[in-house]
């Protein structure tokens, strides 16, 4: 063989054998610990343990699950210190005080760093935290806000950006709610677009689409309203009108989800008409930008969701969704 041949022939089955581990590279991974069991306001609350109890149940039931990654959170100590990326010392200090809500909240915090560390180490190519509780209300207040204590998914758009040197991160929040403490996280920052659909009306109140990000932010904020009786095709709409033409001047190298359920149909707390096929193709809308713009990674984090079977059947349509190449 002459070594023209024989380097074209070396160089074929170096692709050949990218694209067999590309496909051989596991999905998905989902993030799970019987840790987040363990966090109850009341008990009666919305957000309760049974959330997370009825995602296990329905990922014991299909068949198509077992070929998920199993993540585990990463250690509290290792995670603790990033918690400072967003949050003043005085707000960390004061939910200390109640350390097993303390240790419940870094708990999910620490989920989703995991979730970080495995899409950006190309372990699996996205993945889903079924974390609780939420993190997308919390600001600096000292205190619980909306069934927050700490940001994760903006600590996790922090990590990715000083731990990997990620430049620019899109967050997507499809909650019924406004996450307003990821818009106050990144408000004047450029490396960071934040793009949200909810009912401006309902808690917390915030999230007009005149709020556009100040200073070098302007511009990297994008507030989507949409009212009561909102269905599949008003929310693919949405996404396709405001946050589609943001994407090719802005790039980002990673996506993170906000995925809230409580904008699905028959919700608790919210008015929405999302059906779970709505969210699979939603999810799939997300990939496909993903594969465009930043090789796929894309990590997921559960947020909102208080009809416990109906947040369970949507939590796994997106993981279907996200499974699927």
């Amino acid at each position: 063989m002459k070594r023209r041949d024989f380097l074209l022939s070396i160089a074929s089955l170096s692709v050949l054998t990218q694209r067999l581990y590309a496909n051989a590279l596991p999905a998905t991974g989902i993030v799970l610990d019987e840790g987040y069991l363990q966090h109850q306001i009341s008990p009666a609350h919305p957000e309760s343990p049974a959330r997370y109890r009825a995602i296990q149940q329905g990922l014991e039931r299909a068949e198509w699950a077992s070929a998920l990654t199993r993540l585990s959170p990463q250690p509290l100590s290792a995670t603790e210190s990033w918690l400072s990326t967003v949050h003043s010392a005085e707000h960390i200090a004061a939910i200390r005080q109640d350390k097993t809500t303390f240790n419940n909240a870094l708990l999910a915090t620490a989920g989703c760093l995991a979730a970080v560390d495995a899409v950006m180490q190309a372990k699996v190519r996205n993945a889903f935290c079924s974390s609780r509780p939420p993190g997308h209300h919390a600001t600096n207040t000292g205190q619980e806000e909306g069934f927050c204590y700490f940001n994760h998914i903006a600590v996790a758009a922090r990590y990715a950006q000083q731990h990997y040197d990620v430049a620019k991160v899109l967050i997507i929040d499809w909650d019924y709610h406004h996450g307003n403490g990821t818009e106050w996280a990144f408000y004047r920052d450029p490396s960071v677009l934040f793009f949200s659909t909810h009912d401006q009306f309902a808690y917390p109140g915030t999230g007009s689409p005149s709020r556009k990000g100040e200073g070098p932010g302007k511009g990297f904020n994008i507030n989507v309203h949409l009212g009561c009786g909102c269905d599949d095709e008003t929310m693919l709409a949405a996404f396709e009108t405001h946050l589609r033409p943001a994407l090719a001047k802005f790039k980002p190298e990673l996506i993170l989800i906000s995925a809230g359920f409580d904008s699905r149909k028959d919700d608790l707390l919210g008015c929405y008409e999302v059906s779970d096929e709505g969210f699979y193709q939603l999810t799939r809308w997300v990939m496909t930008i993903a594969e465009q713009y930043c090789e796929g990674r894309v990590v997921s984090l559960l947020e909102g969701g208080y009809n416990i079977q109906g947040n369970s059947r949507a939590v796994l349509s997106h993981l279907q969704a996200l499974s699927q190449t």
